[in-house]
């Protein structure tokens, strides 16, 4: 730094000094005096260069704690982005990890099967060589096989007529080849046959039918909402039939009279009943359908026949009861019951909903045992 001028020491004995020459404004290119106009010179523009230099400090700071401060951004966004990253990635691990079980469990399954079925195919191979050595081993075989495939269907499905049918060619196969041994398998064949025969018939094809036809009814079907008012009936007058030869007399103006009265009033009643029409409906909401809640009526009515339908094909007899109860409080509900089609259709319903489809199958146990015990004798 410019080290200050130092004032000279007072000395009592000199002379007063003069003073000083008056200073005039430093005109731009004239030279300076010597002294403090030359360090007040030199101190201006190192005190604007400092201020300067300050001033870019300042600018380098903020643009360094600018860049500092996005840098801190884009680290948070790039942190939580693979944060989102990763959980996504532990998510489809995790995915990946349930579905690689899940195809493992399947495959251990398929393998399973793959082995009884490789088994299975080795015990038929075996079976076939065996019942190639003896024809009556075969025949029984056959037999066996028959009646385990009609005992399934009868179990499953309540084919008896399958079942009857199977039955009756295993009796038939044992009876071509006129062996006594084979009396006590066709005895429990026979018995068996009586049993199927001794079931209550189901007439499943035509109850479907039935279903079908109602199905087919229910766009004709009228509902409470879409009844219109019935026409005015023509008057009715009565006439009186007079003898030819009679004479009006005066006095035959009164009943003259009351008929007319009579006439005009009968008139008068009728067209006023046609005015007003006052009915019991214990369903109000179903006078106020709309033309697009009407459709969904009579399509949700169908879709409950469907479901019955299926239901009686399946013999789920708890499906078919109910979908049939919910289909007749529907006509019941939203369906005018006086006309001739809605009991035509409740009718039917009624008699589809009296059959019985829980009907106890029996088994073919007796036919397979006495099969297998002939088999198994030595």
């Amino acid at each position: 730094m410019n080290e200050l001028p130092t004032l000279p020491e007072h000395n009592p004995a000199s002379p007063p000094a003069a003073p000083p020459p008056v200073q005039h404004d430093a005109v731009p290119g004239a030279p300076t005096a010597p002294g403090g106009g030359v360090a007040d010179y030199v101190q201006r523009p190192m005190t604007v260069a400092l201020i300067v230099l300050a001033l870019l400090l300042g600018a380098h700071a903020w643009s360094t704690h600018n860049r500092i401060k996005n840098l801190r951004q884009d680290m948070a966004r790039s942190l939580q982005k693979g944060e989102a990253v990763n959980n996504e990635t532990a998510a489809l691990a995790r995915a990946l990890q349930e579905q690689t079980g899940q195809l493992q469990a399947k495959v251990n399954v398929l393998e399973n099967r793959q082995i009884e079925a490789q088994s299975q195919q080795l015990a038929l191979e075996q079976l076939y060589q065996d019942m190639s050595k003896n024809r009556d081993e075969w025949a029984l075989a056959e037999i066996e096989q028959v009646l385990s495939t009609a005992s399934q269907q009868l179990q499953l499905a309540a084919n008896v007529s399958g079942a009857l049918i199977a039955l009756q060619n295993a009796d038939r196969s044992l009876s071509r080849s006129d062996k006594p041994q084979f009396i006590s398998i066709r005895r429990a064949i026979a018995r068996d046959i009586e049993k199927l025969r001794g079931l209550p018939t189901l007439d499943l094809t035509g109850i479907a039918l039935r279903l079908d036809h109602a199905i087919g009814q229910v766009d004709e079907l009228p509902l409470l909402s879409d009844e219109k008012p019935a026409q005015p009936a023509a008057p009715v007058r009565r006439t009186r039939v007079k003898p030819a030869a009679a004479a009006p007399a005066p006095a035959a103006l009164g009943p003259r009279l009351q008929d007319i009265w009579h006439d005009w009033s009968g008139e008068m009643w009728s067209e006023v009943r046609q005015l007003i029409r006052v009915r019991r409906v214990d369903t109000p909401e179903a006078l106020m359908l709309s033309p697009e809640e009407s459709y969904f009526v009579r399509e949700n009515l169908k879709l409950r026949l469907l479901n019955a339908r299926m239901a009686l094909l399946s013999r789920n007899e708890s499906a078919f009861r109910s979908d049939l109860t919910a289909a007749q409080a529907a006509l019941a509900k939203y369906f005018d019951t006086r006309a001739r089609s809605t009991q035509s259709a409740q009718a039917v319903l009624r008699q589809v909903q009296s059959n019985n489809l829980a009907i106890e199958m029996p088994t073919l146990a007796d036919s397979l045992t006495a099969v297998r015990n002939y088999k198994a004798k030595p």
